[in-house]
């Protein structure tokens, strides 16, 4: 799965700067959300991988916060990256004629850039609330990696407050992203439903029909961690539906942009032809 995952969304992103008719913003940011993709599989998986095949668990504290810190980033920077591809169909579907002027080259790239440096200040500010928190000397993380919420369940300090601080920067930073998809999709809908004629309306619709159906299985996954965390008290429940977000949607998001995407499938005729 792990290597499925990481093939797929190498070759998203070979694709892409490969073949000059993909230069364009969509896929731009596409190979961004394949690399944050591969960073955010590759904080947990091959670590479970090998605790499997020596048989053991152990992590150290410096480890663990490490873990933690690039989990955090790259999935943040996941859910920053799909509110910009959700703008850029915005623009795309609502303001055509002025498409290639507002979503230029720099204005991408700032949008990139700004992302990453929004999804690495929530990471640190993270790692600053778990360090300052005391553990005991060996603690047993119910989870295949080191996830906040079961790190503030091990403290030994009252964790009211770092509770109510950590839900405050992620509600910020995870709560602002899909307030802005949602809007996005609000304004791309009712501009697709003025369009008169089916062919047009289907033709709109297939430009974001990937996107959409990444958007759901990313916050669909991760709506389900939280409500697995939240209803059910068993750890392997939480750890199964954690693998489901952290291992199967970034496997799936390369097959999604790529099966109904002609454009894509043949960059990649062209790069199979190529190795």
């Amino acid at each position: 799965m792990y290597l499925i995952t990481m093939l797929g969304n190498l070759f998203i992103i070979l694709a892409v700067s490969s073949d000059p008719h993909l230069h364009t913003p969509m896929y731009f940011f596409l190979s961004h959300l394949s690399l944050a993709d591969m960073g955010f599989t590759s904080t947990t998986i091959p670590k479970m991988i090998w605790d499997i095949q020596t048989h053991s668990r152990v992590i150290s504290y410096v480890g663990c916060i490490t873990q933690m810190s690039f989990f955090i980033l790259f999935g943040c920077w996941d859910s920053v990256l799909l509110t910009v591809m959700a703008y850029d169909r915005f623009v795309a579907i609502c303001h055509p004629l002025h498409y290639s002027v507002i979503m230029n080259p720099r204005f991408c790239s700032q949008l990139v850039v700004v992302s990453f440096l929004i999804s690495l200040l929530d990471s640190q500010l993270h790692c600053l609330m778990i360090s300052q928190l005391s553990f005991c000397t060996n603690v047993d993380i119910p989870h295949f990696f080191c996830d906040p919420s079961e790190l503030l369940k091990l403290t030994c300090n009252d964790t009211s407050t770092n509770n109510m601080s950590i839900d405050f920067i992620a509600a910020i930073f995870g709560g602002v992203p899909v307030p802005g998809i949602l809007f996005s999709y609000y304004k791309i809908i009712s501009s697709i439903l003025r369009v008169p004629s089916p062919g047009g309306k289907y033709k709109a619709f297939s430009t974001c029909a990937s996107h959409l159906s990444v958007v759901c299985l990313f916050y669909g996954t991760g709506l389900g961690v939280y409500l697995s965390s939240a209803v059910s008290h068993s750890p392997r429940k939480g750890a199964v539906a954690s693998v489901m977000y952290t291992a199967v949607t970034p496997m799936l998001n390369p097959f999604i942009y790529s099966l109904r995407n002609r454009a894509m499938q043949r960059a990649m005729q062209r790069l199979n032809r190529i190795a």
